[in-house]
């Protein structure tokens, strides 16, 4: 079973869904959930582990972890407040504001990176939780007005695009833009970034764009704050990505973003979270008999087939779960899926 990016992304949609699943409005009083619910299992351990293997692997840079999407799924405040206490943990990167929110509410006081968009009428709410956003676009004034108002100088990190062709100011033109904010005295640059292709070749070249830029910067007295370029992939494929700061998401959470990379000996990742189920129900099935509407499975075979909870079956049809739990938890644990009699 290989892992990747995209699996890891959908299965981290599933844990919440799994956990706000509807609930009957009226119960009786001595009514308890089912023994056989799913539930989500957080391993503070082996987020240790993961730490230390990347701060080992980035050569003791410090790390900004990335627990967007509530944490792939796991709670984003339950996350933070494990890796908040660990001296290689700068800080933290969200895409949602609410999710910034959250941490704060949650007593999370170490810097955090916004990295999703905001409306300008945000930006009060962004400088009175100490938020540092995430800029692009020429809002310069925005900014200054915001900081004003809060009494406070306002940190920001600039992203620029130096080929993905996503979010961040263009390289070519990034140069205007990073010099007007560094002028304003309400503002503060904590950080500059960039994001990878993941195309090794190209990878190269817009990693030249970046240094370039920031070099030419720097040249001109501009201060940018921590360089930062490194997700987990880059972790693994660009060591001279690493800069000021290191930048990972899932390799936190024990994920190799690239099956070829377990093999690889770079670091040892521990699968931190996990999507547990109850086995409810075993029978056998004989070869041609079948499982699941529009006989999702044919066994070839006598094979024993393990039911769990419904709402756990509910998703192997819209997100693959047999196939995606593994990307999650790379075992199923105490959940049976097809065991064959030989």
């Amino acid at each position: 079973m290989t892992s990747s990016r995209r699996d890891f992304l959908k299965t981290a949609a599933l844990a919440p869904a799994l956990r706000s699943a509807p609930r009957p409005v009226a119960r009786h009083a001595g009514v308890r959930d089912s023994s056989f619910d799913p539930w989500v299992e957080i391993d503070p351990d082996h987020f240790r582990h993961n730490i230390a293997e990347i701060h080992r692997r980035s050569g003791g840079r410090p790390i900004l972890a990335v627990i967007k999407n509530n944490g792939y799924g796991s709670g984003v405040a339950n996350v933070a407040r494990i890796l908040e206490p660990l001296a290689p943990v700068a800080g933290f990167a969200v895409v949602k504001l609410h999710e910034a929110v959250v941490l704060r509410d949650a007593g999370i006081s170490k810097p955090i990176l916004l990295m999703g968009p905001f409306g300008t009428r945000e930006l009060d709410e962004i400088a009175a939780r100490g938020v540092m956003p995430m800029v692009y676009t020429p809002i310069g004034d925005d900014l200054d007005r915001a900081a004003r108002r809060a009494r406070r100088r306002l940190a920001v990190h600039v992203c620029i695009d130096t080929g993905i062709g996503r979010v961040g100011v263009p390289f070519r033109i990034a140069s205007p833009l990073i010099k007007d904010l560094a002028s304003r005295p309400s503002l503060q640059i904590a950080g500059t970034m960039m994001t990878f292709t993941e195309d090794e070749a190209f990878d190269r070249e817009q990693l030249s764009r970046f240094d370039s830029l920031a070099s030419e910067l720097t040249a001109s007295g501009v201060k940018l704050g921590a360089r930062h370029a490194a997700s987990s992939f880059a972790l693994f494929q660009h060591p001279d990505s690493f800069l000021d700061m290191v930048r990972p998401g899932m390799a936190l959470f024990g994920v190799y973003s690239e099956a070829a990379f377990r093999g690889m000996g770079v670091m040892d990742l521990q699968p931190a979270i996990a999507l547990k189920a109850r086995v409810a129900y075993v029978k056998r099935l004989e070869a041609g008999d079948s499982a699941g509407y529009e006989r999702a499975y044919v066994a070839q075979r006598p094979v024993w087939v393990a039911r769990r909870d419904r709402r756990v079956l509910s998703y192997v049809r819209t997100l693959r779960v047999l196939q995606i739990l593994r990307v999650l938890c790379y075992q199923l644990n105490r959940t049976v899926i097809w065991a064959n009699l030989e």
